[in-house]
């Protein structure tokens, strides 16, 4: 054994195998490790010696170290849902306590279920830990060919080895190393070194049949023993049966572990892929107010949260701000958030006030039928041509407004109302000044909350910090914000939206209210043409004044109440014609008999862009027009 005081220099002599493990041992296990998980065993009984004198308290030592190295060791492998870090702690306990050198060797790519069905494939084997040794850096990566040494030895279930180098069997079982290293790799080991070789194994995959859908090993742990040396001999050096059980054991051990890891990983790839698919890979940029976002996962081992993130562009270059929260870390929050994001975005299109937003998403969350959807929102629109905002508040951690001074405001007097999916809770807007030079941020509670410290801690950090950030571009305002997070793992993920008010000045609005009359068109498109002069866009007036007098003789037709014009001068030229008839426009050919229905065929010739918006009273229909560029 390697591991008992011996009065001799090099390795100690072993304690007689054949009756009880190697030092730290827990149970013997075969040679070939099983796929599946193997039972724990009672260590079998140590005879006495003849005439019933008691054990050799050596002896008695001896299996108490066994058994504690054993039990240290299973600890240890399982440590971690990481295969390097699991790996890394089989090759710790190995080296030197049961061998000198060790090497663990994995597959490239692992089978799923219902895929790699081909089970002769040529296997990638990749060494991903080497200790004690530069045998490893002669191969990084291997290939394992059907038919060949490697490729049986992954897929019989069965050590190579132990075998010594310059012996017969040693021989006989060098293709394997010199397939898994090269010759010149394995000529450098000295005679007398000793090899073994054992396979990982995960749980075995049954098919639909319940026969093994893949038996191919996960890949291959290799230990090394050197010559055993001193000033008189040199011996060669020896795996006996308890080292080699023992090893064997660790294996099946290790390759649970790393099977455990993959599948970890992989469904937590799959889960993750499903959250990120649901959030929006970039914002609108509208004008008036600039945007950035910043989501991150929590590092702790929890699963996938609930935390999204939304900006929906709005009739008359307002935009609507959603941060929401689903309570919980589950596929289920997953998927809820992704319905309620969905939601969220129909009901902005809608142009409901933020309060009857959080109305109607309550109303879905409790249709979802499970108590635990509860979810946590902040909805808010901007108005850049008003310079202000409208929140509301369902259970969420309240916004920061970052006023022009300098000074950042948590919004905890907005009323807080309950989290969405309570029901029967009324929820409130609230209308503030929004003047240009301010910012707002939402965020979720993965940035404010830790259990070393109340949230009220995190919010009033945040605060501070932020009061340094007003001239700041939103995505600065986003990194000062992360900027108070703590060292450590983050329990929860994060969802931050920060957007930076700037507005649009008053003297680029143009806004009329008209009477529905068969006048109304020839006036507005006077009124449009002015503006566009005294706006220096003559050369814009022919085609915008045409398509407003189409979209207003089309409002007159179906108003009651009098209709909008409005122009808004920024990096183009927009006209939205809005009237209380809900019923929107749709595009279409006419006949050559026909008189009508040429209008919106017209506006989508001549404009760079239009549409239609349903709002809570009625529609607007819009168009876009570039800008001429700027002389000098």
């Amino acid at each position: 054994m390697r591991d008992l005081p011996s009065p001799q220099a090099g390795r100690p002599p072993a304690v007689p195998t054949q009756r009880h493990p190697p030092p730290g041992a827990r149970n013997p296990a075969p040679a070939g490790p099983s796929p599946t998980v193997p039972a724990p065993a009672v260590p079998a009984p140590v005879p006495a010696p003849a005439g019933g004198a008691p054990l050799n308290m050596r002896v008695r030592q001896a299996l108490t170290e066994r058994l504690a190295y054993l039990n240290n060791a299973t600890r240890l492998i399982n440590t971690s849902l990481d295969p390097a870090v699991t790996v890394r702690s089989l090759v710790k306990v190995l080296v030197p306590s049961l061998a000198d050198a060790a090497l663990v060797h994995l597959r490239e790519r692992t089978p799923d279920a219902g895929r790699d069905r081909d089970r002769r494939a040529p296997v990638e084997l990749r060494l991903h830990r080497a200790e004690g040794t530069r045998l490893g850096h002669a191969r990084r990566t291997v290939t394992a060919q059907p038919g060949g040494a490697l490729d049986r030895a992954l897929h019989s279930q069965a050590a190579a080895g132990p075998v010594v180098l310059g012996t017969a069997e040693g021989e006989r079982l060098r293709p394997f190393f010199v397939e898994l290293y090269g010759a010149r790799a394995l000529a450098g080991l000295a005679r007398g070194t000793a090899l073994l070789a054992l396979p990982l194994y995960g749980r075995a995959k049954r098919g639909r049949r319940g026969e093994k859908d893949d038996d191919t090993a996960l890949g291959l742990l290799v230990l090394i023993r050197r010559p055993q040396t001193d000033q008189e001999r040199k011996e060669p050096a020896r795996f006996d049966p308890a080292d080699t059980q023992t090893a064997a054991h660790l294996a099946t051990l290790a390759g649970l572990a790393v099977d455990t890891a993959h599948r970890y990983t992989r469904e937590s790839e799959i889960a993750n892929s499903l959250q990120r698919s649901m959030l929006p890979t970039h914002l609108p940029q509208p004008h008036g107010v600039r945007l950035a976002h910043r989501y991150l996962p929590g590092e702790s081992e929890a699963q996938v949260g609930g935390d999204w993130y939304d900006a929906i562009p709005l009739p008359g270059n307002r935009v609507a701000l959603i941060v929401g929260d689903v309570m919980g870390h589950s596929l289920t929050s997953a998927a809820v958030m992704g319905q309620l994001r969905t939601s969220a975005q129909t009901l902005a299109a809608l142009d409901l006030p933020p309060h009857e937003v959080l109305y109607h998403l309550d109303e879905q969350a409790q249709r979802l039928g499970r108590e635990e959807h509860l979810a946590t929102c902040v909805f808010a629109v901007y108005d850049p041509i008003a310079n202000r905002i409208v929140v509301a508040n369902a259970g969420h951690m309240p916004p920061a407004l970052i006023h022009p001074d300098g000074r950042a405001e948590l919004l905890e007097d907005l009323p807080a109302g309950a989290p969405i999916g309570v029901g029967g809770v009324d929820f409130a807007s609230q209308e503030l000044d929004a003047p240009p030079g301010s910012a707002l941020l939402l965020f979720t509670d993965g940035l404010v909350e830790n259990p070393r410290r109340p949230i009220s801690t995190g919010l009033e950090r945040l605060r501070k910090r932020l009061s340094h950030a007003h001239q700041h571009s939103p995505e600065q305002i986003c990194q000062e914000a992360l900027r108070i997070l703590p060292p450590e793992d983050r329990a929860d993920d994060i969802a931050l939206l920060a957007a930076a008010f700037d507005g649009i000045p008053a003297e680029d609005v143009a806004y009329w209210y008209l009477q529905p009359r068969s006048e109304t068109p020839g006036r507005a498109r006077r009124l449009a043409g002015h503006a566009l002069r005294r706006w220096g866009l003559e050369s814009l007036a022919a085609n915008t004044e045409l398509m407003v007098s189409e979209l207003v003789t089309n409002a007159v037709q179906h108003a009651k109440k009098p209709v909008t014009l409005r122009l808004v001068r920024t990096s183009v030229l927009r006209c939205e014609v809005g009237d209380d008839s809900p019923a929107l426009p749709r595009r279409r050919k006419a006949g050559p008999e026909e008189e009508r229905g040429r209008g919106l065929e017209l506006v989508a010739k001549c404009a760079d862009g239009w549409g239609a918006t349903r709002l809570g009273g009625g529609k607007v229909v819009w168009f876009e027009q570039r800008l001429p560029p700027r002389r000098g």
